[in-house]
């Protein structure tokens, strides 16, 4: 298959039907894992312990604790924002994204200023992304050219045909939000056999920038 329409099992994969696991345990532990990470890695409160008027940044639990979204605080807290489009379930939304198989440490993206030959050690590889950012890292490491897809990726929330976990991290997203989703496997690939890069049952983490909103 070429890589450049990976993105159809890693991002666009229709993952609704919910597997069972043979072990009973993978779900809670991942669960515990997230949350460890958001309060003491990320040093995010659950969003329902916030005092009312706080603008400490903070996560949401979602889909019975199987989704956890981040959006990034000075989004969040804009008094502009509520003048942007929100995502619903009949929005169309132009995404940029990075995908990651999660294992409970710290994602680092590309540093401000961009790659160099002293930081690039220090970059979390993605699985797979379409973000623009990304390009210059991803050839430095050897992808090939043009085996990436690094437009925009437009979603139609009322056939959200990505992982189920994203799709419901978006919805009450806003225009120009920048959104950490982290989700248990079954909101992710599932119990399928590995993906590619993505090991069975894993957690993953998707960075997403919501570029438009209609």
């Amino acid at each position: 298959m070429p890589m450049k329409r990976l993105f159809i099992l890693l991002l666009m994969l229709p993952l609704w039907v919910v597997s069972c696991s043979d072990d009973e345990d993978i779900l809670p532990e991942q669960q515990k894992k997230i949350e460890s990470f958001m309060r003491n890695t990320l040093r995010l409160l659950p969003e329902e312990e916030l005092e009312e008027g706080s603008r400490l940044p903070f996560y949401t639990r979602m889909a019975g604790r199987s989704v956890y979204r981040y959006i990034n605080e000075e989004d969040y807290y804009n008094p502009e924002r509520e003048n942007f489009p929100e995502v619903t379930s009949s929005s169309k939304v132009t995404l940029t994204f990075s995908n990651y198989v999660f294992e409970g440490s710290r994602i680092n993206g590309i540093p401000d200023g961009g790659i160099t030959e002293n930081n690039i050690q220090s970059v979390t590889p993605p699985y797979y992304s379409n973000d623009p950012a990304f390009e210059e890292y991803m050839y430095a490491i050897g992808l090939t050219p043009g085996a990436w897809n690094f437009e925009p990726l437009v979603v139609n929330m009322s056939r959200p045909n990505i992982l189920k976990g994203v799709a419901v991290a978006l919805k009450g997203c806003r225009q120009g939000d920048d959104v950490q989703v982290y989700m248990t496997y079954d909101m992710a690939y599932g119990d399928d056999e590995n993906i590619y890069w993505v090991p069975k049952e894993s957690s993953v983490a998707v960075f997403l920038k919501v570029v438009k909103v209609e």
